[in-house]
């Protein structure tokens, strides 16, 4: 990247920051109808028909399952479409697949609507969003991804409430058909009108930008050699026990709370947990490219842990709502970090395609968390047991995420 472009990207005229807005918007749909959303679909379908939480958490890993295949390959998608046709396609497959998981009769249906939630999912979640700003970005590429990504936190924070409300008011099927519409109407116009070409002279990962990569460099190379480090195996392992610990406990949260507080303080809570990790995340977007990363990281999994040891052991609305916070102040970073870490300690062609491994390895190992711990609910008769397993996952991860290399690694 050149000098002047380094420069630009310092400026709030640089035409990257209304990526930047954009991908909020994105992330905000994103999120909020296909990750937090997930929690309401469970309460709701186990309501309407009376389903197993077993049942339907097992239809939300095959979502993740079959999302996590599409993800690896969203670097070489932007690359033969573009950033604007490949967001532009993704929240139209997650809006049709919201609307249809309000029209379900039978479980089957739940898996073809969750089908197209999953090109939906990989089409404008975390691994498009890193593959899109690596476009425009550099220099401030953290920041960029953590402001980006804030989104994903407005999602939970205004859309599950309003939600709920919605469902309560009008109905499940008819709120997921006013969902589905508002996500076309408001981010497919901006997708439309902000995201162009990016820079002639950035340096972006050769995979999403390239449209003859030389053959040293071909994605396939990439992700070989990447299987063959140890710095990827210490940034993949920790996070994918992280994000199998988080999602099994943002997928459950309203269900286990809603016994214990009512469902509308339970949508709080998730709000509240939502909130707190935009204000985590916007703490560390100011910060996060001097950090150290790993160890930051560490610290982040240890909080969540004694989070979750407080929610198990307390049935004060009061505790419960403070150990919603503290798990959500670092909920964000967890899907920050992995990338700023590939991108301190891998060369800068490979960003792409290790970004996108990294997060697809991670979404395969998380897909089993929701219908893990539905089956570890129903066994065991409540939640302590399965999110006793999420605190033992979470301080593994704390340990291992701390093994590093010597030196950087050149692919």
């Amino acid at each position: 990247m050149s000098a002047s472009q380094s420069a630009n990207e310092t400026s709030f005229r640089y035409e990257g920051w209304l990526v930047v807005v954009v991908c909020f918007i994105v992330a905000s749909f994103a999120w909020g109808v296909g990750f937090y959303g997930q929690g309401v679909y469970l309460a709701e379908l186990q309501r309407i028909h009376g389903w197993p939480a077993s049942l339907i958490s097992t239809a939300t890993t095959c979502y993740y399952l079959f999302s996590s295949i599409l993800v690896v390959f969203v670097s070489e998608g932007i690359r033969k479409l573009g950033p604007r046709a490949f967001l532009m396609t993704g929240i139209f497959c997650m809006a049709a697949g919201a609307a249809l998981v309000g029209q379900v009769t039978a479980p089957w249906q739940l898996y073809v609507a969750y089908a197209l939630i999953s090109f939906g999912w990989a089409g404008t979640s975390l691994a498009a969003i890193n593959n899109t700003l690596g476009l425009w970005f550099d220099k401030r590429r953290g920041m960029a991804i953590s402001y980006a990504l804030n989104g994903a936190s407005i999602g939970g924070v205004v859309g599950i409430p309003l939600m709920v409300w919605a469902i309560g008011k009008f109905g499940f099927a008819p709120t997921l058909i006013a969902a589905a519409l508002v996500m076309i109407a408001v981010a497919v116009p901006a997708i439309f009108v902000w995201v162009g070409e990016p820079p002639k002279k950035s340096l972006p990962p050769i995979d999403a930008r390239d449209p003859v990569p030389s053959v040293a460099l071909t994605a396939a190379k990439i992700r070989s050699e990447a299987f063959g480090t140890l710095a990827f195996w210490t940034i993949v392992i920790p996070f994918a026990l992280v994000l199998l610990s988080q999602v099994s406990f943002i997928v459950h949260q309203i269900s286990f709370l809603d016994p214990i507080i009512g469902r509308d303080k339970a949508s709080l809570a998730v709000a509240l947990m939502t909130a707190f990790a935009v204000i985590g995340r916007v703490i560390f977007g100011t910060v996060i490219d001097r950090l150290d990363q790993r160890l930051a990281s560490s610290i982040s999994f240890v909080s969540q842990a004694l989070a979750l040891l407080v929610a198990i052991n307390t049935r004060n609305e009061y505790a419960l709502f403070a150990a919603s916070a503290v798990f959500g102040f670092t909920v964000g970073n967890a899907i920050t970090l992995p990338s700023l870490i590939v991108q301190r300690e891998f060369s800068a062609a490979a960003f792409g395609v290790v970004v996108s491994l990294v997060i697809a390895i991670c979404q395969f190992t998380y897909a089993f968390g929701p219908g893990l711990i539905g089956l570890l609910r129903d066994w065991s008769g409540g939640y302590a047991m399965p999110f006793y397993v999420c605190m033992a996952l979470e301080l593994i991860a704390a340990v291992v995420v701390l093994v590093r290399t010597k030196k950087p690694i050149t692919l």
